[in-house]
């Protein structure tokens, strides 16, 4: 067939005639009405692709997609397994509980032939949640210099998952991703607390591990429940049901779009900073002497007359900076900003960041910075609510080993006012949608078990979380058909300002949640109230989770009954007169007081419910908890605050005490 095909493309005839135009006629007809045999039919889900890593010691699909009823054989580690596609082309085959090791090839064979290099077997585990578990180790690359610069380590490997939500259905494929082995360069795009994980166990049971990266920043709970899961919480399956209308997501995306863009446009136009025929507000030579000045790092609504104005402000400082440093590579460090910043070296923009959360770190190259005065000037979009410096940062000019500090008095000039930037749907946290679009496609893949990393952003509703993590957990395992899969998460870390009195939090409630969660079979916590940042949503301290997921596995996942792999976790209160004691699980070696002193954190409420500060002392594996304001206690909390400063309950091993409290309900 293919030498007539031949005559016919290659040699084509002014008109058909006689028997071989006749026949050319019938084997291009025939080519357009039927696939041809000679095309590639087999094909593969972006998982299944070199570099994997599959699961071992357990049944491992490898699946894909073929004409119908095309038989497929899949030959690994010199036996074939033999399939048939369905009527829709799906096929699927079996490998048997593999045994660690690699690499290794596969070939997957149909009317065409695929080989899969350089796979490993090893213990995979899908990383979820949101920003902490989706954190890059390219944003701790300067907490963390040497374990990035010996990050060679080809037996860890990490498969990203691109972002990507669906409504009407689950998807059969990713949009995107492959597997890569860990390297300096490569680790940078590492989910941070996965990698330190991954590092841990890889050292521990000397087996390769695959990380599936599988978590978009600021997603609820609710966004990855699959339609069935959904069903228990009517009021989320109404609102995600309909973004099913896809006309409906393309005409809001499409106004909302337009929306912002107008507010950019206007904002731009109505700039002073940047106005048409006057010198710019960023040149190295221009007057601000007449511009008032504030205290950097601080927010403009709290210092200043402008009050809490959205729109842009413009900021002004004048640096000198010593021969020394002068003409060398630099690096600008200006902390956090809310929003989003435009920043000028000498009038030259050495960065710009669209959003307040990552670090500002603005490499500034060989020959900007100049012997005696330079200017910095910022200019700062604030889209809603308070704009200004982040305090508590690092705000400085560092070259040639110098460094020079930032922080002080800045000059600054309102550019132009605005009102709060317009509202968006942000379609990916939608119930349903990232369940369809990023886990729906893993699903076949064998992994040894769950990494979670989520709930901020359901502080705002903590009374549904335990309820929701629950339905996942259970909606996860039956989707993976892995009815004890081993689910570990990171309880949140500490933040926001420590509050001098005890009172209510979100994020305290969902911490209990998240204890409580805990009663389901074959699930894991690492608590991190003392790994996190005041100041910052996204603690650069991404090992501390990572070590204390690993210890939560190995006690889980790997049946080590031996390991502490938490701090101590609320068990039961007896009250006698005005003292509480309390008992404790996971105590390790003992019960302690971080740092010495008395116990701090603990808080008590008599049947009116208004919480004090309590004393509170360690008496062998239990503490007494009081107050002589309370004299009927009836409920005891244990770090109950967004940032539970000072908390300092632990076990010898070095675990922190969960944050708890003794009523029936979280809330």
């Amino acid at each position: 067939m293919t030498r007539f095909l031949s005559l016919c493309v290659f040699r084509p005839q002014p008109s058909i005639r006689g028997w071989r135009g006749l026949l050319c006629a019938l084997v291009v007809g025939i080519g357009l009405l039927t696939p041809s045999r000679a095309a590639a039919t087999v094909r593969l889900p972006r998982l299944v692709s070199d570099g994997m890593v599959l699961q071992r010691d357990a049944d491992v699909a490898v699946w894909g997609w073929a004409a119908p009823k095309e038989a497929v054989r899949v030959t690994f580690l010199g036996k074939t397994y033999r399939a048939t596609a369905g009527a829709d082309g799906k096929w699927r085959v079996k490998l048997p509980h593999l045994k660690a090791g690699g690499p290794f090839e596969m070939s997957i064979a149909g009317s065409n032939q695929l080989t899969v290099k350089n796979i490993l077997v090893g213990d995979v585990w899908l990383c979820s949640g949101q920003s902490n578990m989706e954190t890059p180790m390219s944003r701790l690359r300067d907490k963390y210099p040497d374990v990035i610069a010996q990050a060679t380590n080809p037996r860890i490997r990490q498969f990203e998952v691109p972002m990507t939500y669906a409504f009407l259905k689950p998807r059969a494929d990713l949009a995107g991703g492959k597997w890569t082995e860990a390297n300096p360069q490569t680790v940078l795009q590492f989910s941070g607390v996965a990698y330190f994980f991954a590092k841990e166990i890889n050292a521990k049971y000397q087996v390769p591990v695959g990380i599936i990266k599988d978590a978009v920043g600021g997603s609820p709970a609710e966004a990855w429940l699959s339609a069935e899961a959904l069903k228990q919480f009517p009021t989320y399956e109404q609102q995600g049901a309909k973004y099913k209308d896809s006309t409906l997501v393309a005409s809001t995306k499409q106004r909302e779009s337009a929306a912002v863009a107008s507010w950019y446009q206007t904002l731009y136009k109505a700039d002073q900073g940047q106005a048409r025929g006057q010198q710019k507000w960023s040149a190295l030579d221009y007057d601000a002497s007449s511009w008032a000045t504030m205290n950097v790092p601080g927010y403009w609504a709290d210092q200043t007359p402008l009050g809490p104005v959205n729109g842009v402000v413009w900021f002004r400082k004048e640096v000198e900076v010593p021969a020394a440093m002068a003409g060398q590579s630099a690096r600008l460090e200006l902390g956090t900003l809310v929003d989003a910043d435009s920043t000028y070296l000498n009038g030259q923009l050495v960065g710009s960041t669209g959003y307040q959360y990552p670090p500002r770190k603005y490499e500034v190259k060989a020959g900007v910075l100049k012997p005696g005065k330079n200017v910095v000037v910022v200019r700062l979009i604030s889209n809603s609510g308070r704009g200004g410096f982040t305090s508590d940062k690092k705000y400085e000019l560092t070259a040639g080993g110098q460094t020079l500090d930032l922080r002080g008095q800045w000059q600054y000039r309102l550019g132009a006012t605005m009102p709060p930037t317009p509202g968006t749907t942000t379609f990916q946290y939608q119930p349903g949608g990232l369940f369809n679009g990023m886990i729906a496609p893993v699903l076949p893949y064998a992994v040894k078990g769950v990494l979670w990393y989520q709930g901020e952003s359901n502080t705002g509703h903590p009374q549904d979380y335990q309820a929701l993590m629950t339905s996942l957990i259970a909606d996860w395992r039956q989707h993976f058909a892995q009815p004890n899969l081993p689910f570990l998460y990171v309880q949140l870390a500490n933040f926001m300002a420590a509050k001098p009195e005890p009172g209510e939090s979100g994020w305290a409630a969902v911490r209990d949640a998240q204890r409580r969660l805990l009663a389901v079979p074959h699930t894991g916590m690492a608590v991190i109230t003392d790994a996190g940042e005041w100041n910052d949503i996204h603690p650069l301290d991404k090992q501390t989770p990572g070590h204390r997921l690993a210890l939560a596995a190995q006690k889980v996942a790997y049946g080590d009954a031996k390991v502490v792999a938490a701090g101590p976790l609320y068990q039961a209160m007896q009250v006698a007169g005005n003292k509480a004691t309390v008992s404790f699980t996971s105590i390790g070696s003992g019960l302690v007081a971080k740092g010495g002193g008395p116990l701090k954190g603990f808080a008590v409420a008599g049947p009116d419910k208004k919480f004090v500060w309590a004393q509170a002392r360690i008496e062998g594996n239990k503490v007494v908890v009081w107050s002589d304001q309370v004299t009927n206690p009836t409920t005891v909390r244990y770090a109950w605050a967004d940032n539970p400063e000072g908390a300092n309950l632990y076990n010898q091993e070095g675990l922190p005490a969960s944050p708890f409290t003794t009523a029936a309900d979280v809330l």
